[in-house]
């Protein structure tokens, strides 16, 4: 089943092509990993699909919807993990996930929001101000809020960005798990290897241009690095 169709999707900066137009299908359930180099589309496509920028042409439909028309409905069945944690600096882990859950209307919020900030080994700080959290820090509580609503689509862009090795571990159980429950993923990472694991279809952009996308056809990570390098080959020329 189609979760999300993409049609004639694009980009531009001023002149400057961010997006080239695109057409694709995720599928309820993918999980998708975006692969390229900086400055490639990857974190444009994502925020597109995040509702956090508008596209310059085309469209994305959910369920047969367009975005545009479903708003607030679609927002509320999506996590997103960015470069931006989307916390209050003055407010604790525990009242930031807290109002965010009363947005989503959790019946218990606070309940939700420690059932959280416990999964990703937050809740000794829990009550600490944001400000005084390490990037680290800062970014398992961008997880656990990325997650409260138990979403049905999830965008990450570079997640793994501050995490120690414990945390990285941390992070790739919760991924799995939300494969598990069948939510649609999409993931970006400069990690071939770690973005190949996850996966089940891969993209693959080089200035704002889709060289690939499909299911991950490539036999192993070293041969996904191999064609990875001839498709950019490219980028900087």
């Amino acid at each position: 089943m189609i979760a999300l169709h993409i049609h004639g999707l694009s980009r531009k900066y001023g002149e400057k092509w961010g997006l080239r137009p695109l057409d694709a299908d995720i599928e309820a359930g993918d999980f998708l990993t975006l692969l390229g180099p900086n400055g490639a589309g990857k974190s444009t496509l994502l925020k597109l699909l995040s509702l956090q920028m508008k596209p310059s042409a085309g469209s994305i439909s959910c369920d047969g919807e367009p975005l545009r028309d479903l708003g607030e409905k679609y927002r509320a069945r999506i996590g997103v993990i960015s470069h931006q944690p989307f916390l209050y600096d003055g407010l604790s882990a525990l009242e930031n996930l807290s109002f965010y859950a009363s947005l989503y209307g959790i019946s218990k919020p606070r309940a939700r929001a420690i059932e959280l900030l416990k999964r990703v080994d937050m809740n000794k700080r829990m009550h600490d101000p944001v400000r005084s959290y390490s990037r680290g820090m800062l970014q398992r509580t961008s997880i656990a809020r990325a997650l409260l609503n138990k979403p049905d689509f999830i965008f990450l862009d570079e997640p793994y960005t501050g995490l120690d090795r414990q945390a990285t571990y941390m992070l790739t159980e919760i991924l799995q798990e939300q494969v598990q429950r069948k939510a649609t993923i999409v993931l970006v990472t400069h990690d071939l290897s770690l973005g190949y694991m996850l996966a089940d279809k891969l993209m693959i952009l080089s200035k704002g241009e889709c060289k690939y996308f499909g299911d991950k056809a490539f036999t192993t990570d070293t041969d996904l690095e191999r064609r990875y390098l001839e498709l950019v080959r490219d980028e900087h020329a």
